[in-house]
């Protein structure tokens, strides 16, 4: 089946069977390596990619379900610089393995998107369902903390 993705911007049409698994055509069909394959059920996260505003996982999506805006890892960046996110990651030196960044940073945009302020106990719950091997749970609070006080002094959202 021909299905019609608009992914960081730009629409691409692969042809796929109907139940091949969004992450699939997001990696092997688009090349993009953003999200990754982890667990296969939803339950680490690696594969996030934010749709329509929702963090989601493309592990389980059928790609013929994905409908609206879908951003990757690599549709943060905007002319050559990185997301406040991105850049909080990088200045809290949060990845030791880097598997699950994919997933803590696209999960951390979606959750700043829909609370730009958000407390300690906040932060923790939005980003429960992303597994850390390294088990990195406090850098990633305070890179979202960071990326919170750059945003801010920008005047800007995350």
């Amino acid at each position: 089946m021909s299905v019609t993705l608009k992914v960081n911007g730009k629409s691409h049409t692969v042809d796929v069977d109907a139940s091949t698994p969004l992450l699939c055509v997001l990696g092997h069909g688009l090349g993009l390596q953003g999200p990754r394959f982890g667990c296969g059920r939803a339950q680490c996260g690696a594969c996030t990619v934010i749709m329509n505003g929702v963090a989601i996982r493309s592990c389980i999506l059928p790609a013929s379900a994905a409908k609206g805006e879908i951003t990757t890892l690599e549709g943060l960046a905007t002319k050559g610089k990185l997301h406040p996110v991105q850049q909080a990651w990088i200045d809290e030196q949060v990845p030791q393995c880097g598997f699950c960044q994919n997933g803590q940073i696209m999960t951390a945009k979606a959750l700043l998107d829909k609370n730009p302020k958000p407390t300690d106990a906040q932060i923790r719950e939005g980003m429960n369902g992303v597994l850390c091997r390294c088990m990195t749970y406090y850098r990633v609070q305070a890179a979202i903390k960071r990326a919170v006080k750059t945003t801010a002094a920008k005047g800007g959202a995350a």
